[in-house]
């Protein structure tokens, strides 16, 4: 247990560009591990991981459109006939007292909730806040945007 705990530690180091890991704190990666032993979780056992929301439940906007959901903690969880999406270039920031951290990324892949159609090329961001409880990070809050053609604001819009 302890060699898979530090393969992964390794692993989650390497994909860090130098200067970006130097500069992360242990809570910054834990909440990358977090995302990414969700996603695995939901890759090797096509279901969603147990117990990964906040005990206060969680507000998400889905990237199917649609009203603010209210996930309670004990939400089902989904199950899957396939899952392969993947969470890339994950950044962490940590807010009070490195007790609450956002998380952007994106996440992308192909997925199948069982009863419902494939989803074969999902490209999604994700913006998720993740509290302190327990000892591990848990879920409060979520926003998927999907990634689709069309315009936003251009480059210049940080210019001052």
């Amino acid at each position: 247990m302890t060699k898979a705990l530090l393969t992964m530690a390794v692993a989650a180091l390497l994909a860090v560009p130098g200067s970006a890991r130097a500069q992360q704190s242990t809570s910054q990666q834990e909440v990358r591990q977090t995302i990414r032993d969700a996603y695995t979780y939901s890759k090797d056992n096509l279901a969603d991981p147990p117990d990964t929301y906040s005990a206060d439940g969680a507000l998400e906007f889905w990237s199917s459109g649609g009203l603010m959901q209210v996930v309670p903690p004990d939400a089902p969880r989904n199950t899957y006939d396939s899952f392969s999406l993947t969470p890339k270039h994950i950044r962490v920031t940590m807010l009070a007292d490195e007790q609450v951290a956002v998380a952007n990324f994106y996440a992308e892949g192909a997925f199948k909730v069982t009863g419902q159609p494939a989803v074969t090329d999902y490209m999604t961001r994700v913006t998720q806040v993740f509290v302190q409880e327990n000892g591990g990070w848990k879920v409060r809050s979520s926003h998927f945007s999907p990634i689709m053609g069309g315009s936003g604001t251009p480059q210049r819009a940080l210019e001052n």
